[in-house]
């Protein structure tokens, strides 16, 4: 049962990540990826402040929301692919900026959701 509930997350996740790169588009940074990556943490960082101590939570919730959903929806291969394109590419500047933003957004999203949840 543990695979279906991480499998039906992983789909529905990755559904909406794929909703929001086409809803976004593309630009001079990749905002689809920015964006999921920033709202991935946020509710990874929310729901776990919120549910981590529930039975439902550890007995099917932890793998079918963090596991599958957001395991589904965020993009960090994509952020690593797009990372290294830009620095093939000469784009340091665009390519500094990206990591400044995922790096900083996500944590900060992380520590936003917890603090919300409490």
């Amino acid at each position: 049962m543990s695979f279906f509930y991480v499998a039906l997350g992983g789909a529905l996740g990755a559904c909406a990540r794929y909703g929001l790169s086409l809803w976004l588009g593309t630009g001079l940074l990749p905002w689809a990826t920015l964006l999921t990556n920033i709202a991935g943490s946020f509710i990874i960082g929310l729901v776990w402040g919120l549910c981590a101590g529930e039975e439902w939570f550890q007995s099917w919730g932890r793998l079918l929301i963090v596991v599958g959903l957001l395991g589904g929806f965020t993009t960090f291969s994509a952020f690593s692919l797009e990372s290294i394109q830009m620095l093939e590419g000469d784009r340091l500047l665009t390519l500094l900026s990206y990591l400044v933003s995922t790096l900083s957004g996500c944590l900060l999203a992380v520590w936003l959701g917890l603090r919300i949840s409490q």
